[in-house]
């Protein structure tokens, strides 16, 4: 301000502050940078070559310090940009591609990588390598943001002349029916949880599994030809009854739904790309 004005009474108008405390700011600087910087000339004062030298530079600095400061603006439709998403298949068909359409038509330039499920995910939601995690079970909110994207049920899929969906019923199958019949079973990430293992208590020992296999996408293709019954949740299990022609049933009640999540650390809690792409996720699904 001294530098623009040239003045000790008129910086310390603008700056709101008293001359002498003005003038003390001068006299630092003057000892700092071992220049007068402002001397008398006639009826003012006038720059040393030192202070026209750091005039320009001082100018553009407090120019680019006064943008960093303003609010960030955030436009889809210029934004380039991966995003790193974690996501069983069961996350890419049942949040990721229902809100593609809607992400690319906003922002063109903008992309989703998937990875798969790893035991050292939320390490790299910390360290930045995953921008989010698409998550089946329950968050740890002292590890992460989370936002509730949906509550999901399960269903069984079936050959359509399988004896158990001869009945036609909407009712849930019993677990004594469920339990007679043989399974293939679909887990989740590195430890391989199988959801269905866990609702089944003191009775897990009565499921006959005749294959297991991490993904969900390759799972109906196992039981066209036999009697087992795939369990999986709703969403997926009609999309894939409809495309393979099997029949879709409800489970038993023994067997629990599940609350979905898309999850994000706090170093992303004010980027407004990651927040907008939250946002294209919940309201897609």
């Amino acid at each position: 301000m001294l530098l623009q004005t040239r003045s000790v009474s008129r910086s310390a108008q603008r700056l709101g502050l008293s001359q002498p405390t003005v003038s003390r700011a001068l006299g630092q600087l003057r000892q700092l940078l071992a220049d007068p910087l402002l001397v008398r000339s006639g009826g003012g004062m006038t720059l040393t070559q030192r202070g026209e030298a750091l005039a320009q530079p001082l100018e553009a600095w407090l120019a680019m310090s006064s943008a960093l400061l303003e609010p960030v603006s955030f436009d889809p439709a210029v934004l380039d940009r991966n995003f790193r998403v974690a996501a069983t298949d069961y996350g890419v068909l049942s949040v990721v591609s229902p809100a593609l359409p809607a992400i690319g038509a906003a922002a063109p330039n903008c992309g989703i990588d998937v990875s798969a499920f790893s035991d050292d995910m939320f390490k790299k939601l910390v360290s930045g390598e995953l921008d989010l995690i698409i998550y089946g079970f329950e968050p740890d909110l002292s590890l992460t943001h989370a936002r509730h994207l949906f509550r999901e049920t399960q269903s069984l899929i079936v050959r359509r002349d399988h004896p158990i969906a001869a009945g036609g019923s909407d009712a849930p199958v019993s677990l004594d029916t469920y339990l007679g019949w043989p399974h293939v079973a679909v887990t989740i990430g590195d430890p391989d949880v199988d959801h269905v293992q866990s609702c089944l208590g003191d009775r897990v020992s009565e499921r006959q599994l005749v294959a297991r296999l991490p993904y969900f996408y390759a799972a109906p293709d196992l039981i066209g030809a036999t009697d087992a019954i795939l369990t999986m949740p709703t969403r997926a299990a009609g999309r894939f009854a409809c495309s393979h022609g099997f029949a879709c049933l409800p489970s038993p009640t023994e067997i629990k739904g599940f609350d979905y999540w898309v999850l994000w650390h706090e170093r992303s809690a004010r980027d407004p790309a990651t927040l907008w792409l939250i946002d294209q996720l919940a309201a897609a699904v």
